[in-house]
Order: C-alpha cells, then structure tokens, then sequence
C-alpha cells in the first residue's frame, strides 16, 4: 500500500471513530509505529487531524454539542430526496430501525409529523430530536460513542437488539458493492449493523449514488438481505443493473 493510500485510509478510519492510536493503526495496516507516527504528523500538518498522546483525533473533536447536524460530506439535496423518498414508506403504528449517518439524519428530520411510531436507534442526534415528538416512542442502543456519527456501537447495542423485531431498518453504509457487499471505513459497526439486519421484516438501504460500486476497508456481505436501495437518479446504469440481479430493488429519486 502506498504511503498516500494508507493516509486516506486513516484519515476514514478517524472520520469514522473520531479518534484512533498508533498501536492499533500499526497493527491494521502492518507497518512499524514509527511510520504512523510520521502519517500522523503529515497529516497534521495538512491540517486533517489533531496528534495526541498514542494516537490522533479530528480538529473538533473536543467540542461537546450535541445537534442534528453531522459533518456535512457532500451531496446533501441528493440526500434530502432520498430521505423524503424514504418517509413515504413509514406508516403511523409502525416499528422502524433508524441507523446513524447523514442520509438517514435527514430521513429523523421527516418524521416531526409521524405518530405511534416505535423508533430503535443508535444515533443520540436522532433520539434527543425525536423524543421531542410525545406521540413516538424512543429506544436508544448502547454503547461507545463515535463523534463524527453522534452515535453508540459495540456490543452493548448488539445485546439490546435481542428480542426487537422492527417493520424496518432504514440502514446507512459507507459503500456498496455487487460483489463485495456492504463496507465501511472500519469495523467498529460491523456487528451492530448484523443485529440490526436480523431484527428488521424488511431492509432499506439509504445510499447517494457515490457510494454505489465503491468498497471501504470492512465489508459485510449481506446482498441477499437488503430488499431495497433508494439512491438518487445519478447511479451508474451497470451497477444498478448488477444490485437488481442480486435481487434489491432499486428506487432512484
């Protein structure tokens, strides 16, 4: 892997995590510490990340507002017509996962209106914004928090998804792929988004088209369990025609 590669790929991880030490980053990516070290001053110095004792965080980590916003990465009018594209398969008396990220923040933000909905999530941005609606009942997952997302993951959550079985799982992913499957910059949610699949009647992926046909660094091969893709109307005509064959049905908005 080369130098830069293995750069990006940190800096994903970090964005992902919100934090992450050299032992670890050694470890992963089969170089000596002293080389992540100097990875990590790099990229200080470009300014992407903040160096701590044993490790590196984001440039705002530190800040402890808690709000609906996440950190905007792009593409958010694609997201916003995913998101309303999605509220329409939400019904009154239903009983919906809602996974953390930033398409699926703007799906929480669509259901000020919505009554007798039992909602499951992970993400503390979503819960605190939809207990303000009393009609709705909220059940946070626990776990460690990650900053970047404004969301718990780890084991904690896995055990409370034991018993739950939810109309539907609208469920986030850092790339898909028709031979890979799922991905994501790390492993940290791997398990949490197994249990969240196995507890859904029916799973919807929320994914703008520049996350079709790409693959991160963890991957999930879960194609048979997603019913459906609802992405904007800018998906490769070739990768859409490969995720159909796998049998998803693919909504474009």
């Amino acid at each position: 892997m080369f130098k830069s590669e293995r750069q990006q790929r940190i800096l994903e991880l970090i964005q992902e995590n919100g934090s992450c030490r050299v032992t670890k980053l050694s470890k992963l990516f089969e170089v000596s510490e002293p080389t992540i070290r100097q990875d990590l001053q790099d990229m200080e110095n470009q300014k992407l990340l903040v160096r701590q004792h044993g490790g590196a965080c984001l440039l705002d980590f530190h800040s402890d507002s808690v709000t609906l916003a996440l950190e905007e990465r792009g593409h958010v009018e694609e997201k916003k017509r995913i998101a309303l594209c999605a509220r329409k398969f939400i019904h009154n008396g239903e009983s919906i996962i809602l996974d953390s990220g930033s398409t699926v923040t703007e799906l929480a933000k669509c259901l000020e209106d919505s009554k007798d909905l039992n909602i499951v999530t992970n993400a503390i941005n979503m819960a605190i914004f939809l207990s303000s609606n009393i009609y709705n009942n909220v059940l946070l997952l626990g776990g460690e928090y990650k900053k970047p997302t404004a969301s718990l993951t780890g084991e904690r959550g896995v055990s409370m998804l034991k018993g739950v079985m939810a109309d539907y799982l609208f469920l986030a992913t850092g790339g898909i792929d028709a031979q890979t499957g799922l991905s994501f910059p790390s492993f940290s949610d791997i398990e949490l988004k197994k249990a969240m699949i196995a507890s859904s009647k029916k799973v919807i992926l929320l994914a703008d088209s520049s996350k079709i046909g790409k693959t991160q660094f963890a991957t999930i091969d879960c194609l048979s369990q997603i019913d459906m893709i609802i992405t904007d109307n800018h998906i490769d005509a070739q990768h859409k025609k490969e995720l159909e064959e796998k049998g998803i049905q693919i909504i474009t908005c």
